[in-house]
């Protein structure tokens, strides 16, 4: 039955659960609720990154969480990032063992490359398949890599990326790396599923939203599920957050799911030439700038 406890299983045999909480763009404080209150509605999955600065706050919500729940760790299904900064051989396994301690954890269940540091992304796929043979981590997969940089990952990999986690909503859906990640046997999980404003605003998925009794979020999200897409909505708000999840008690027909699909407009939020580590001219990660960023950190 589908559901919040619903797994899918990647090409390492891990059972993956399929939507989860994302909790990019929170501070501490705000992310450590955000987990309790996940966790406390049935959530089994927290997504979180170096880069987000708030693996501190995450982990204090992890155990408290837990804790408040009488869960175990093996409950939970915990993903984390290497940061752009951290990339390299070296360097990513030293970076490692601080998000570790950052997380109150002893392993992640699902370890991802942020993105595809050009010239760096290789040794940092080597050094995640070293902590996935050392038990630190049960997957290792990527984040933001084109069909170009998949397949040079793999020329070089001896472990194939169990996950391919992407900018994926209603008017962004890269076709070509969802076909071409299927064919590979890699999950496809969407960051920013909801799209913002503009997918929730959109007449369609309004108009959909009224035909379904839902709102415009709970029709983006079962269209995800339906397409077979692990999903991580971010949400601050507890009731926002149960509300994310309630999407288990209706189906989209197959032609609505088509209407969605045909609202492609290959749309981006952020894209490898925006950022300063890939493009001279690109800006600085906005992450640079906070107060706690990770580049202040003292791995």
């Amino acid at each position: 039955m589908d559901g919040l406890h619903t797994t899918t299983k990647l090409n390492n045999g891990v059972e993956m659960p399929r939507l989860g909480l994302g909790v990019w763009k929170t501070d501490n404080t705000t992310a450590k609720q955000s987990v309790i209150d996940a966790l406390k509605h049935g959530y089994r999955m927290i997504d979180v990154a170096k880069q987000y600065g708030n693996e501190a706050g995450t982990g204090e919500g992890i155990k408290e969480g837990l804790d408040a729940i009488g869960l175990n760790r093996k409950d939970l299904f915990v993903t984390t990032k290497i940061f752009n900064g951290d990339q390299g051989y070296d360097s990513t396994l030293h970076a490692f063992e601080g998000q570790l301690k950052r997380l109150q954890l002893s392993y992640v269940d699902l370890l991802l490359i942020h993105w595809p540091v050009d010239g760096k992304y290789i040794d940092t796929w080597r050094a995640m398949e070293k902590l996935y043979h050392d038990g630190k981590v049960r997957a290792i997969g990527v984040s933001n890599f084109n069909n170009e940089r998949m397949d040079n990952l793999l020329a070089h990999a001896n472990v194939t990326p169990a996950i391919n986690q992407m900018e994926f909503n209603p008017l962004g859906q890269d076709a070509d790396i969802v076909k071409h990640d299927g064919h590979l046997g890699v999950q496809v999980e969407a960051w920013s599923p909801l799209g913002g404003g503009a997918s929730l605003s959109n007449p369609t998925i309004n108009k959909l939203a009224e035909k379904y009794g839902k709102s415009a979020a709970q029709i983006i999200l079962r269209w995800d599920w339906q397409r077979g897409i692990v999903t991580i909505p971010k949400s601050t708000h507890e009731k926002r957050i149960v509300e994310n999840s309630d999407i288990f008690d209706f189906e989209l027909s197959d032609e609505d799911v088509e209407t969605i699909n045909k609202l492609d407009e290959d749309k981006r939020t952020l894209t490898y030439d925006m950022f300063a580590w890939h493009n001279p001219k690109g800006a600085p990660d906005d992450v640079d700038k906070w107060d706690d960023s990770p580049a202040n950190y003292k791995d």
